[in-house]
């Protein structure tokens, strides 16, 4: 680099092509972090979310702070970045170490892309966990479309991932997720049954069903029935209807 066709440089030349070389190699290491630092297949944010915006990315945001809408409470996600959302998004940065200020920039994105795989579900639970309870597969065969049972699924599985890791990230294992209308009735499900619509999970896991039962109840779980209710005395069922009806008596809920 000091050299020319033999003859040496003036110095400041070499100074400056040295300098120059520098900044080339400094830019192509941004650009291939900035690539390794992309989403994976599912879906990626372009641009910082926060109060008063609206649009897809505001929904796609919601269904994955679903989980965080604060005891009782339920997230809708219609695309309008309002105040509900704005807590959700906080509660969900705290629970995760970041910094909760309710708005999503590149740390919460990073953190959600690393808890979804490339269908978009969250990392601990899968489309095939929660598809026909009765050893099926697909989400055919129900009230709703397959693609709006899916839709149904995939958030319901976001709320699951928000309530596994207020238990400390132990396993919750489903024994029943969506339903087709025939192994609805072959188990005795009711008439109107939300694992038909795939908004629903039966769970055992590491920690009790009454355990399971309480924490439900911040997560934005709107059907809660454990021990007590009958049927339900080996499992605890949850799902994401939007009204409040809980019913585990044998654990004071």
């Amino acid at each position: 680099m000091s050299q020319l066709l033999g003859r040496p440089l003036p110095r400041v030349v070499a100074i400056l092509l040295l300098f120059a070389a520098m900044l080339a190699a400094t830019v192509t290491t941004q650009i291939v972090t900035a690539t390794e630092a992309r989403a994976d297949g599912c879906y990626t944010w372009g641009r910082t979310l926060s109060q008063g915006m609206t649009g897809e990315d505001v929904r796609q945001l919601q269904i994955r702070v679903a989980g965080y809408p604060g005891y009782g409470g339920h997230l809708a996600t219609d695309g309008n970045f309002g105040p509900a959302t704005k807590a959700a998004v906080q509660r969900f940065q705290s629970a995760y170490g970041l910094g909760a200020d309710g708005i999503a920039g590149s740390a919460t994105y990073t953190k959600i892309y690393a808890l979804q795989d490339d269908d978009c579900t969250p990392i601990h639970f899968t489309y095939a966990e929660l598809d026909d309870g009765c050893g099926g597969s697909g989400y055919d065969g129900g009230p709703l479309s397959e693609a709006a049972t899916k839709a149904n699924a995939l958030q319901t599985m976001w709320q699951l991932e928000a309530l596994r890791h207020a238990l400390g990230d132990a396993p919750l294992n489903v024994t029943s997720g969506f339903r087709s209308i025939p192994c609805n009735n072959s188990v005795g499900g009711a008439s109107n049954s939300q694992h038909l619509y795939g908004r629903s999970a039966d769970l055992v896991g590491s920690h009790s069903l009454c355990t399971l039962a309480k924490q439900a109840r911040n997560h934005g779980f709107g059907g809660i029935f454990g021990p007590g209710y009958p049927g339900h005395n080996d499992h605890t069922h949850i799902d994401i209807r939007t009204s409040n009806v809980w019913d585990a008596p044998n654990c004071g809920i």
